[in-house]
């Protein structure tokens, strides 16, 4: 860390798909897993809510093809 201590730290750094996971430790890659699953979670959730919202529009307004 430099002494301004304006480089991150491991812990504030996001993940990013596709990154060198070579220096990590288990425990680091298990945390990183739990991430990607919330992150999962949370992008299935959406879709299922704009597809209901989809849903709903073609409901009212007829489907357009």
């Amino acid at each position: 860390m430099s002494i301004y201590g304006d480089e991150p730290t491991k812990a504030s750094v996001s993940p990013q798909p596709g990154e060198d996971l070579y220096g990590l430790s288990v425990a680091e890659l298990t945390e990183r897993i739990a991430v990607y699953q919330a992150e999962i979670a949370r992008l299935e959730a959406e879709r299922v809510k704009k597809a209901k919202e989809q849903d709903a529009a073609h409901a009212l307004f007829g489907k357009k093809s």
